[in-house]
């Protein structure tokens, strides 16, 4: 009876040579797939019931309260307050020209000379033509009016001699000494010298300080000078120079071009005041004021910060761009500043001290009427219409309906809405 329970009990290899299925623990591998695909269903229950009871796992932001102050950004390029176009007066060839692009020039500095042989050449006539006229001149007071007396003094003289010699003819006839012939010859002779005198002292006349011939002479000397001077300015038009200080922007010229007056040759921005020239949303515009601050940077510097002051805000707009132009003065420009340099301005336009700040990623609705946001209440999120003032740099003040140290939840939580359930994570937790 014992050898038959014993054998019972043992395991013995099939006769074709296969194992005996294994067991583990008493299951074979059938029943441990099913123990673990009941765990499994058993975890994700677990898992989804915590989710459902305690809500998912939001980052949440927190409400601070700081000064605060809103700024408008806008972008543009530095311009000075004018610039200058410098262009040639006379047409001719261009023999130099001294100056680069981007150079700082000085007052009266020679720009562009141009080829002004004939020019020297019609100055040296002009300056002989005004020798000879003072020539003319001073022959005249010198030579032609003490001349001109004198020989008022002799025709006088003549005249003299020429009455007497009437008187005694006339005394003669009515003795009957001579013939009335003889008498008519004197009275021919009185009146010839006579006449001559009137003549010579016309001439005399002309010949003093207010008389015609010496207005003559000085007007033809008046009239060489002109002429002096007229080629002398056309020699002056052949050396372009600077008409202020400042720095040469542009230069459209080489030596050997043959220019003509009204062609823009140069330009010049002239040293001192030094302006910015930005394009601002149109809807910004009912925050801008005059003399509003401003901080601006140069995009080539954009860790140089400089300061700025709005002056001139353009009353009309730009319909294509929905922009309008302003204009911001620099003080104390930096000495890199360069014209035509792209900036960025960012405009002081107001200013909050602790104010209730919310980031405006969590602001639903912000431009509308009645703006909200989903705040934390225990361990539910509700939604919280707020108020809203000063907005800049991604944060919005709010007046009313949150305070310091309030939660809400960003508006990229879009599975989360009025009344979930929540477990919080804030931002210094999620690192």
């Amino acid at each position: 009876m014992t050898s038959t329970s014993d054998s019972k009990n043992t395991s013995e290899p099939e006769a074709d040579g296969s194992t005996v299925t294994s067991k583990i623990f008493g299951l074979t591998h059938k029943h441990i797939g099913i123990v673990l695909l009941v765990i499994a269903i058993l975890v994700l229950a677990i898992t989804a019931g915590v989710r459902f009871m305690l809500g998912p796992r939001v980052l949440l932001e927190i409400v601070v309260q700081r000064d605060f102050v809103q700024t408008v950004v806008a972008s543009g390029r530095v311009e000075a307050p004018h610039r200058v176009d410098i262009g040639v007066q006379i047409t001719g060839t261009v023999r130099a020209v001294p100056v680069n692009e981007g150079q700082r020039v000085e007052v009266n500095m020679p720009l562009v000379e141009l080829e002004s042989s004939e020019l020297h050449a019609a100055v040296s006539q002009a300056k002989a033509a005004v020798l000879l006229a003072k020539a003319e001149l001073r022959q005249l007071h010198e030579v032609e009016a003490p001349m001109a007396e004198q020989e008022v003094e002799e025709a006088k003289a003549n005249q003299m001699a020429a009455l007497q010699d009437l008187e005694r003819s006339q005394s003669l006839l009515k003795k009957h000494l001579i013939s009335q012939s003889s008498l008519d010859e004197a009275v021919r002779a009185e009146k010839v010298t006579r006449s001559k005198v009137s003549s010579l002292q016309s001439k005399m006349i002309s010949l003093q300080t207010n008389g015609s011939q010496v207005a003559l002479d000085e007007a033809s000397l008046e009239q060489a000078q002109a002429g002096l001077e007229l080629a002398q300015a056309k020699l002056a038009y052949t050396t372009l120079k600077a008409p202020v200080d400042g720095v040469l922007i542009a230069r459209n010229v080489e030596p050997g071009d043959v220019v003509q007056p009204g062609e823009t040759l140069m330009q010049l921005s002239p040293s001192g005041e030094t302006q910015m020239v930005v394009q601002i949303e149109e809807k910004n515009l009912h925050l801008l004021a005059l003399n509003q601050s401003a901080l601006a940077s140069a995009d080539a510097y954009p860790d140089q910060l400089f300061s700025a002051q709005l002056v001139y805000i353009n009353p009309g707009i730009d319909s294509d761009r929905g922009s309008v132009e302003v204009k911001l003065q620099v003080p104390e420009p930096p000495d890199y500043l360069r014209q035509d340099m792209t900036v960025s301005v960012d405009i002081k336009v107001a200013s909050r001290s602790d104010a209730v700040l919310v980031s405006s990623a969590a602001v639903h609705d912000v431009n509308s009427v009645a703006p909200w946001v989903l705040k934390l209440d225990g361990k539910q999120v509700h939604r919280q219409v707020v108020t809203l003032g000063l907005r800049s740099d991604g944060m919005s003040e709010v007046l009313t309906g949150l305070s310091a140290g309030d939660q809400v939840v960003p508006v990229s939580s879009v599975t989360v809405t009025d009344g979930d359930r929540i477990r919080p994570l804030l931002q210094a937790d999620s690192l």
